[in-house]
């Protein structure tokens, strides 16, 4: 059992990335990316990849509250830096603190100052008419400008302890799950994650999400695994399910789907039968009481128009001349759930936000074949699957859905899940040894591939090629 992130793996994820930018630098020359993107690209995946590897490994043996602290400063410094760079590169780039093509952020900033400013009995009477996963991050901003004004740059600062406080979560999900070598990974990997930190310098609600998200997952996970179970434990995990709907919809009925599945599934040596008969009560009765309520027509509606939001989506993009989006089905990319999305390391449509990302997105796809032997080994090998009920059903259920909408290769649509699927990849690793390693060398020569295809794919949908 590997411990640790090897550097052997971390070294091999660095050359591959920078064998799969130069390819499709020199095959795209004319469209290759912009110095600015290149340059936080390759800063991004050297940081990731070296920092894993050395942190997991100086930190194995100390203690865990040590761990904890080391973990949550380096989260917290990490972000700090980003904020602070992405608040002067946006202001030189855009002209504004705000991200390129940042039409959401400024609506939320700028709702968020009119509903300060006609008070909270005008905003809730405009938002009861609105739709309710709508609703949450506006009521958020306006309850922080209320007591700290409109200020941009604050509003992210406390992004970071937000999104530092969810590797705490990361760890305490994979320790329960996977155990403290596994845990101990997962949280490295949340508190380096480049698009963890990239969204901390943003003005969207992704943030303050995956921290709710996770915040339930984790006290669901907790309460599930009691031997006693407490009143205020399943208020708190209930209060916090609940709030994901006023963010988005799907992501709360992924962790109400993943909590029932749970409850069905989990083996005895997760949950006790006394205690399994008493939470199932209790899921009906609160599913009883939200049935005929606004959330239930909202997921019904959303569920109901997946596939013409899909239909909608591939058309729109054909119209303005990507015309191999129709291809970009469900069917042909819920296989992929697990990688999306791809990088995107050519120069085109003006998409700099996700160039940006492109470090990050790679880092994604390499830690994806952990997630495929993790995955695998629970299903065929130790076949013991039941053990991971929570974890493995919200994922599968929010990959699943995003895939079968028409955001299946969107990075904002699925970004919710990469917590989770570093959980999953750092029990993967545990489990490498040579024959998992050879899988691991064969992901490696097909990723460049894949990576190209798809700056083809990029180019030749806009009739560039």
């Amino acid at each position: 059992m590997v411990h640790y992130f090897p550097k052997q793996l971390s070294n091999k994820a660095i050359i591959t990335y920078i064998l799969s930018l130069a390819i499709v630098s020199v095959v795209f020359v004319k469209y290759m990316l912009k110095p600015a993107f290149l340059i936080i690209g390759i800063v991004w995946v050297l940081a990731f990849f070296l920092l894993s590897s050395h942190y997991s490994k100086s930190w194995l043996r100390i203690e865990e509250k040590k761990f904890l602290k080391r973990l949550f400063i380096t989260a917290v410094v990490l972000r700090l830096i980003w904020v602070i760079f992405s608040y002067f590169f946006y202001l030189v780039k855009t002209g504004s603190p705000f991200e390129f093509g940042s039409s959401d952020a400024i609506g939320y900033h700028d709702v968020a100052i009119w509903f300060r400013e006609i008070g909270w009995a005008q905003t809730i009477n405009y938002l009861s008419a609105q739709s309710l996963s709508d609703s949450g991050y506006p009521l958020y901003l306006t309850f922080l400008y209320s007591i700290i004004g409109p200020n941009i740059f604050v509003t992210r600062i406390i992004k970071v302890f937000l999104s530092s406080w969810t590797c705490i979560f990361a760890y305490k999900l994979a320790k329960r799950n996977f155990g403290d070598e596994a845990g101990r990974i997962a949280g490295i990997f949340c508190a380096l994650s480049p698009n963890l930190v990239i969204y901390c310098g943003m003005h969207l609600k992704e943030t303050e999400m995956i921290f709710l998200m996770m915040a339930s997952l984790e006290r669901a996970d907790n309460l599930l695994r009691q031997e006693r179970i407490k009143f205020w434990n399943v208020l708190l995990t209930a209060l916090l399910v609940v709030s994901l709907f006023s963010f988005r919809t799907v992501l709360g009925a992924s962790v109400v789907f993943a909590i029932f599945s749970s409850l069905v599934f989990s083996s005895t040596s997760v949950m006790t039968k006394w205690n399994r008969a008493v939470l199932v009560i209790w899921a009906v009765v609160a599913v009883a009481v939200f049935a005929s309520g606004t959330i239930a027509n909202e997921v019904e509606g959303y569920w109901e128009s997946r596939g013409s939001n899909q239909e909608l989506k591939r058309t729109q993009q054909v119209n303005k001349g990507i015309e191999w989006a129709k291809y970009a089905t469900g069917t042909v990319m819920a296989p992929m759930m697990f990688v999306l999305p791809f990088p995107t390391m050519v120069d085109v449509d003006e998409q700099y936000n996700q160039q940006i990302v492109n470090g990050g997105n790679y880092v994604r796809n390499y830690m994806g074949i952990f997630v495929i032997i993790a995955v695998f080994n629970a299903l065929f090998k130790k076949r013991n699957w039941r053990d991971y009920a929570l974890i493995g059903s919200f994922i599968i259920a929010y990959l699943g859905i995003i895939c079968s909408s028409g955001f299946a290769n969107s990075e904002r649509f699925l970004l919710p899940g990469l917590p989770i699927l570093l959980i999953i990849a750092a029990y993967g690793i545990t489990l490498i040894d040579q024959r998992n390693y050879r899988i691991v060398k064969i992901w490696c020569r097909f990723l460049p591939v894949i990576i190209l295809l798809w700056a083809v794919f990029k180019l030749g949908s806009r009739g560039i090629l």
